[in-house]
């Protein structure tokens, strides 16, 4: 009888290592990715459609205020300003990431930030009756903060709401919505939908729908465990979250995690930015975030969707058609980050990282050919469409999902929130770069100018090799341990030396 008790509690043990993927956690995340990733997603396309109606828009108004027409270059400055309080928005929001998140917790923070999105939302919506563009400015600062939050927030709420063989998947979820987004923008901005005079206000406002369920639904799924138990010191409401999560009553192993990942980072206390970026112990990672969120935004994504349009039509797409071939490339790009959803507990980050910065850099290399025998082969049109499609392809599987998850799992609670500062930061003010500088390195170079992603790109993928370890499957804890030896972390933080009395890292054995 005692042998068998035994064997059943083996076996509980087993299945309680591998957690599943219960209604509840399912939900939390449909929830904080919709009501949150997918409005970075939709904000980030929405403005592109009807741009040129805006810009008349923006004319008219001028005109009825003053008597005359705004001056092109000014007409421009005006549009760029408006693009652009996008990403500087993004960086703000990035900002307040630390701050919000130890106040009012992970879940608190996005419900807060539903703020950002509804505000907005009905600014852009009433602009036209208002007659006010500085309505739309405001409200793309103000949406730009609700993406700088979510794009952080919503990847470090579902990493520590996950079981460790599911942090991978839930934390690519987030990237999935952002994709969703941008499709729905494009297909709502063709213009037999949205993307008309009496539409596009319309078109701008929808951001505040899923902002409104959020706030509705959010509140019904629990905190973030890690958060309850570390900084609020509540092991009740902590335990209560992880059994509505896990779907069992016995959760003492991991609590008991918890507490082993708290107790690591007691030494440490409370870590600022500022700290953060001074700690040695934490360089490798700090180095390693920042590679890669610069990789991410610096590799030409943008710039190849700035591109598109272009060379479908060169490729004999007919103007009043590219919007169709836009928002297929758009398809193209959720269904391969539903792919990377799939595999990236199979295949691992690294790899992921590997593969998709390896096919970007072919993609640009090709492409920089392409578009130089463009005028003088017939059929180059169309290996530029393949190149757009392959780095589509190449960037939803590992530059554009992996990134945010790693944050998660290679910083311990205390560092988590100002990482995610730095590397939203770094973000942000990529994206705002390359939007800022790319239409002037295009008239400079030309096709030329893909060269300079394919070396950033180049660069991330030997970086990705030579440092950035494989994290599927490990605790946080063990995660610690590999950068602790790249740290030599020991020598350096004596006050760490508890690390050592972790059991050995038994992940693969």
């Amino acid at each position: 009888m005692m042998s068998d008790m035994s064997d059943e509690e083996s076996i509980g043990d087993a299945v309680s290592a591998l957690g599943r993927l219960t209604p509840v956690l399912a939900l939390a995340t449909l929830i904080a990715a919709f009501g949150s990733s997918f409005q970075y997603g939709y904000n980030v396309a929405a403005i592109n459609s009807p741009a040129e109606l805006m810009k008349a828009f923006y004319n008219e108004t001028y005109y009825d205020r003053i008597g005359e027409y705004i001056n092109e270059f000014s007409l421009t400055l005006l549009w760029s300003i408006s693009v652009s309080m996008f990403p500087f928005g993004g960086f703000l929001g990035s900002l307040m990431v630390g701050p919000l998140v130890n106040t009012l917790g992970r879940k608190g923070t996005l419900l807060f930030n539903n703020i950002f999105s509804i505000v907005p939302a009905i600014l852009m919506g009433c602009s036209e009756v208002a007659k006010s563009f500085e309505m739309i400015i405001v409200a793309r600062l103000l949406v730009g903060i609700c993406a700088g939050l979510s794009s952080n927030v919503v990847p470090m709420y579902l990493g520590e709401l996950a079981p460790k063989n599911l942090r991978g998947a839930l934390g690519v979820v987030p990237q999935l919505f952002i994709t969703v987004g941008i499709l729905a923008a494009q297909i709502l901005g063709l213009r037999s939908l949205l993307a008309n005079e009496a539409g596009w206000p319309i078109l701008l406002g929808v951001t505040g729908i899923p902002a409104a369920l959020q706030l509705l639904l959010l509140p019904f799924f629990p905190e973030s465990p890690r958060y309850l138990l570390i900084q609020k010191k509540d092991d009740v409401a902590a335990k209560t979250a992880l059994r509505e999560l896990r779907g069992w009553d016995d959760v003492d192993a991991e609590t008991q995690e918890i507490w082993e990942e708290d107790r690591a980072e007691k030494a440490a206390g409370f870590i600022s930015v500022l700290k953060l970026l001074r700690m040695r112990s934490l360089r490798w990672q700090v180095i390693s975030i920042v590679v890669l969120m610069g990789g991410q935004q610096l590799s030409g994504v943008n710039a190849i969707y700035y591109y598109a349009d272009q060379i479908y039509l060169s490729a004999g797409v007919r103007a009043q058609d590219v919007q169709y071939v836009t928002a297929g490339t758009g398809a193209v790009n959720v269904l391969m980050t539903v792919c990377a959803v799939f595999v990236v507990e199979l295949l691992g980050r690294r790899f992921l990282l590997l593969l998709g910065f390896s096919i970007c850099f072919t993609a640009c290399c090709v492409l920089t050919a392409a578009l130089s025998l463009q005028d003088t082969i017939s059929w180059m049109p169309y290996v530029s469409i393949a190149c757009i499609i392959s780095y589509v392809i190449g960037h939803a599987l590992g530059p554009s999902p992996i990134p945010a998850l790693l944050i998660t799992e290679i910083f311990l609670q205390s560092s988590r929130p100002a990482a995610y500062m730095v590397g939203g930061s770094v973000h942000w003010l990529s994206n705002f770069t390359v939007g800022l500088i790319f239409p002037f390195i295009q008239v400079g170079l030309g096709a030329y100018s893909f060269i300079i992603f394919a070396m950033i790109c180049v660069l991330t993928t030997i970086y990705t090799f030579l440092v950035v370890p494989e994290t599927k499957s490990k605790t946080f804890i063990e995660i610690n341990e590999i950068f602790t030896k790249m740290n030599k972390m020991s020598e350096v933080h004596p006050e760490k030396e508890e690390l050592k009395d972790f059991p050995p890292s038994t992940a693969g054995q």
